[in-house]
C-alpha cells in the first residue's frame, strides 16, 4: 500500500492513486474481449449488459475514499453478475483456477477497505462481506469445483485484507513514531529556550550587582577625591584615574552582559555565551581597588586553595565586593580585615570581612543622591547567593563599633554525605575588638547554629 500511495518517494493524493487503480482495473475488465484458448468453455458473447457489469466491476474505486464500504458491495455484486451470466471464466473450474482482473479488483477493494475503514467496518468486511461473497462464488461454480471456489475466493480476499490492516498498523506506527519524534524536539526547543531563559534571568540579575556596586564605588571615589582635591592634588589625580578605570571596566562588563541578553534575532554570534565571571583569584584587585578608594584593607589569605564551581567563586567574589562597597558607604575611610580561609580538612571556605566603623572625628560618607531611604537589597542577594551554593552566612554590627560578614562556602567532597561540621572561631586577627560571642558557628548545609548574637542589633538602613 505504500507502494501505491507513493511515487519516487513523494507522497501521490489517495484521490489519484484510486483514479489510477479504477481505469487500470476497468481496463482489464475488457480482457475476456479477447480470444479465449479453445479448452475454455465458451463464454456468453459481449452485450451492453456486459459493459454496465465490466464498469460497475472497476469504476467505483475512484471514489472509494469517500464510500469504502459502498465500493466494495457495488463492485463485489458485479463480479458476482458477470460470472453468473458467463461473462468472465469461473473462479476454479475445468479450466484450473483463474484469477482474472475483476476478481484481482475485489480483492484490491478488500484491502483498500480494511486499511482505511474503522476497526469496525474492517471487522464486518472479514465476518460478512468475505464470507458471503466465497459461498455466492461457490453456489455459481461448477459442480465438483465449488470447494475449491470458496477455498480460492476465502484465501484471495482474507489475503487481501490481512494485508491491508497490515498496512494500516504500520502505518498508525509510523505516525505515532514521527509524533513522538515531533513531541521530542518540541520538548527539547522547549527545554533549550527556558534555559536560556533562565541564564538570562541570572545575567539580569548580575546587572544589578555589577551597576550598584561599581557606581556606588566610583561615588565614594569622587566625593574621597572632592574632599582632598585641595590639600592633596596627587592624590586626588590618583583618585580620579582609579573612577576612570572603573566606569571604563563597568561598561565593558555591562557591554558583555547585554549582548548575552540580547535575543536570537539580534545577536551576531552564538546567544548562550557567557561573558567570564570574576573568580576567588580576581579579590586583590578588588581590595586595590577600594584601597585606592582610601579604604585600608589588610588582606589574608589562608590554608590551599581547592577546586571550586563557577557559582561559588562568583558567590564568594560578590559577597566581598558588597561588604566593601558597604564599608566605604558607610564607614567611609576606615580600616577593614579581609580573611579568606581555605577549610579543607571541615570541607569549607571561610571569609571574614570586619570594619572598625568610622574614625573618630571623621564621619561616614554621606549616602549618595538618588538612593532609597531604608534597607538596601545588598543583604538579600548575599543571602541568596550563599543559599544557592549551599553556604550559611551572618552579619551583624561588632561590639564597639564596626561591622561583620562571615560566610561560609562549602568546598565540593568525593563523599556522598557530609556530616555537620563547626566551624573554628575566627582568627584574632579579625576579631580582636569582637566579644566571646562573634564565634560564629555553621553548619555545611548551610543552617546557622545556636542563637545569633546580633540579632537583637538591626543592620543601619542600606547595609
Amino acid at each position: 500500500m505504500t507502494l501505491m500511495d507513493s511515487f519516487a518517494g513523494r507522497r501521490v493524493p489517495p484521490a489519484v492513486t484510486d483514479a489510477g487503480l479504477a481505469l487500470l482495473f476497468t481496463a482489464g475488465a475488457f480482457v475476456p474481449l479477447a480470444p479465449m484458448p479453445a479448452d475454455v468453455p465458451e463464454l456468453r458473447t459481449p452485450d451492453a449488459l456486459f459493459f454496465v457489469l465490466a464498469l460497475l466491476s472497476a469504476l467505483p474505486l475512484a471514489v472509494h475514499r469517500r464510500f469504502p464500504l459502498p465500493v466494495l458491495l457495488v463492485m463485489t455484486v458485479a463480479v458476482a453478475a458477470l460470472q453468473a451470466r458467463h461473462y468472465i471464466p469461473h473462479l476454479s473450474g475445468p479450466q484450473g483456477t483463474s484469477i482474472g482482473p475483476s476478481y484481482l479488483g475485489v480483492a484490491t477493494a478488500v484491502l483498500l477497505t480494511a486499511r482505511r475503514g474503522a476497526p469496525r467496518t474492517a471487522t464486518l468486511v472479514v465476518a460478512v462481506v468475505i464470507p458471503a461473497a466465497a459461498v455466492a462464488e461457490a453456489v455459481l461454480a461448477p459442480h465438483g469445483h465449488r470447494i475449491a471456489t470458496l477455498l480460492a475466493d476465502a484465501v484471495l480476499l482474507v489475503g487481501a485484507w490481512a494485508l491491508g490492516r497490515l498496512t494500516r498498523a504500520r502505518a498508525a506506527i509510523r505516525d505515532q513514531v514521527l509524533e513522538r519524534a515531533a513531541a521530542l524536539e518540541r520538548a527539547q526547543e522547549a527545554n533549550a529556550r527556558a534555559a536560556v531563559m533562565e541564564e538570562r534571568a541570572r545575567i539580569a540579575r548580575e546587572l544589578h550587582d555589577i551597576v550598584a556596586h561599581n557606581v556606588s564605588l566610583m561615588v565614594v571615589q569622587t566625593i574621597a577625591a572632592d574632599r582632598i582635591q585641595d590639600r592633596d592634588g596627587d592624590k586626588a589625580h590618583e583618585l580620579h584615574g582609579t573612577i576612570e578605570e572603573t566606569g571604563r571596566a563597568t561598561v565593558t562588563e555591562l557591554r558583555r552582559l547585554l549582548d548575552v541578553l540580547r535575543t536570537e534575532d539580534e545577536a551576531d554570534a552564538d546567544p548562550s555565551r557567557e561573558p567570564p565571571q570574576p573568580t576567588v583569584e580576581a579579590l586583590p584587585a578588588l581590595v586595590d581597588a577600594v584601597r585606592a578608594a582610601g579604604l585600608t584593607v589588610d588582606f589574608t589569605t589562608t590554608g590551599a586553595p581547592a577546586e571550586l564551581p563557577a557559582g561559588s567563586h562568583l558567590t564568594v567574589y560578590r559577597v566581598v565586593q558588597e561588604g566593601l562597597t558597604n564599608t566605604l558607604k558607610h564607614a567611609g575611610r576606615t580600616h577593614a580585615e579581609l580573611t579568606v580561609a581555605w577549610e579543607r580538612r571541615h570541607g569549607r571556605l571561610t571569609v571574614r570581612l570586619c570594619d572598625d566603623g568610622p574614625r573618630p572625628g571623621e564621619g561616614a560618607a554621606p549616602r549618595p543622591a538618588g538612593l532609597p531611604d531604608g534597607p538596601g537589597h545588598g543583604l538579600l542577594g548575599m543571602r541568596e547567593r550563599i543559599g544557592a551554593v549551599g553556604g550559611s552566612l551572618h552579619t551583624g554590627p561588632r561590639p564597639g563599633g564596626g561591622y561583620c560578614v562571615h560566610a561560609v562556602v562549602p568546598l565540593p567532597s568525593s563523599t556522598p554525605t557530609l556530616s555537620p561540621v563547626r566551624a573554628e572561631a575566627p582568627t584574632p586577627a579579625a576579631s580582636a575588638s569582637a566579644s566571646a560571642s562573634d564565634d560564629l558557628s555553621f553548619d555545611l548545609a548551610g543552617h546557622y547554629e545556636g542563637h545569633p548574637p546580633h540579632a537583637s542589633h538591626p543592620r543601619p538602613a542600606g547595609r
